[in-house]
């Protein structure tokens, strides 16, 4: 074999070597995409109550599996965590941090130097991460735009990390029927009176599916390695369950 080819071949090993111990990963290939421990949900609770320390030490463990940045931020309660009071943590469940969920009037925005034709309308926009552990789903839900006068959110979704499957009511790009999954892959509520959703498609990192229609009920689930999902959407003021007696909120909350 040539020497000169032997040379490269020992030197490139060696700058991947390096890189690996410098980024913490001990193969390359697998670099942030380790797989996490799956808790189940009695792990999460302190007697009647979500223990929120020990359920955001599980979002850490997931951010690190994926090499995912731990900025400062997440160490404050702008990082929450939510079981939808189900106490079931590890099944329904998740984390999000919302970078940011801005409205206004055109004309009294900042300097208020706008005197456009827009300006007495509203705009309103977020920039949402969200945060699945493995196989955590949301529930279903949709969006009526509520009293402060925006209209339904609209959303978009960027799958960052893992794999997601995406579910919604009303037919959207590369959209399949859920009644076509098998029987052991049917989501939860499926075939309960309150559960509409009709479509799913699955993405996985670089993915992004766009929700179809206002109001279309949806909800997603991550894969066996959990996701972590950019959102990017309208202004965020309204979210109902269709489940009846779902709320937001955590078990143990008065």
């Amino acid at each position: 074999m040539n020497k000169s080819f032997i040379k490269k071949t020992v030197l490139l090993t060696c700058v991947i070597s390096v890189a690996a111990s410098i980024t913490g990963c001990s193969m390359m290939p697998t670099c942030g995409d380790e797989t996490m421990t799956k808790y189940e949900s009695s792990h999460f609770y302190t007697g009647e109550k979500l223990d929120i320390e020990k359920t955001k030490a599980a979002y850490y463990e997931l951010m690190a599996s994926f090499n995912y940045p731990e900025y400062p931020v997440m160490k404050t309660d702008e990082f929450w965590v939510c079981d939808f009071k189900q106490k079931d943590m590890s099944k329904m469940g998740m984390a999000g941090i919302f970078w940011m969920n801005e409205k206004g009037t055109y004309g009294e925005v900042g300097n208020k130097n706008y005197k456009g034709k827009y300006k007495a309308d509203q705009y309103g926009y977020l920039g949402h991460e969200l945060y699945l552990l493995p196989n955590q789903a949301l529930p279903e839900h949709f969006h009526l735009g509520g009293p402060e006068g925006c209209g339904p959110k609209m959303e978009s979704w960027q799958v960052r990390y893992g794999s997601v499957r995406f579910y919604a009511q009303l037919k959207f790009e590369g959209a399949k029927l859920i009644a076509d999954l098998p029987k052991e892959e049917l989501p939860w509520g499926y075939g309960e009176k309150w559960f509409k959703s009709v479509y799913y498609v699955d993405a996985v990192a670089g993915d992004v599916v766009k929700l179809g229609d206002p109001q279309s009920k949806h909800f997603q689930q991550a894969g066996p390695k959990g996701a972590i999902v950019t959102e990017y959407g309208t202004y965020h003021n309204d979210v109902n369950f269709s489940k009846p007696g779902l709320v937001w909120g955590n078990t143990g909350d008065k």
